[in-house]
């Protein structure tokens, strides 16, 4: 019986060489790596061509609680005092409404208290963040835009307890 090299199929297939991975990607890949490395190391050292969010002290604190009323209406109170800062009907308060779900979405995926307050923030920067003092959740609202930072930032007020 002849052997399974003569018949052949393998025997042809004896002779060729073995494919080898492209050298060229390798030192492409190298040569990617080093470039970016470099990049980095240049950047970090003049500062050309890096984004740096300069970090802020905040200007103006305030606590406050916002829940829904009776018709639909939410009701935004001061948490210190309890006095009624805003009271939106059914067709105003458009942002407000909307953070509002989302805040009571991540307490209930939290399991957190629902009456705990939130608390508004005015940074040196200008800048208007709510954070939830129950699951430590913050949202920058200029990133929403800044008509709807402005909603918020008007809740602050002039009594919007000025940290020294």
């Amino acid at each position: 019986m002849p052997s399974a090299l003569s018949l052949g199929y393998l025997d042809s297939r004896k002779r060729r060489g073995t494919n080898r991975f492209p050298r060229w990607i390798l030192l492409s890949t190298a040569m990617l790596l080093t470039f970016a490395t470099a990049a980095v190391m240049f950047g970090q050292e003049t500062g050309i061509g890096v984004v740096r969010e300069e970090a802020s002290r905040p200007v103006a604190i305030r606590d406050i609680t916002i829940t829904r009323a009776a018709g639909d209406r939410v009701m935004v109170t001061d948490a210190t005092t309890g006095a009624v800062i805003a009271d939106y009907p059914v067709d105003e308060g458009g942002f407000v409404r909307g953070s509002l779900r989302a805040f009571e979405r991540m307490r209930d995926v939290a399991a957190a208290p629902k009456d705990a307050p939130y608390r508004l923030i005015r940074w040196e920067s200008g800048r208007v963040s709510l954070s939830d003092t129950a699951t430590g959740e913050r949202i920058y609202l200029d990133a929403f835009g800044r008509d709807n930072a402005a909603a918020f930032a008007a809740l602050l007020g002039l009594q919007g307890g000025a940290k020294s």
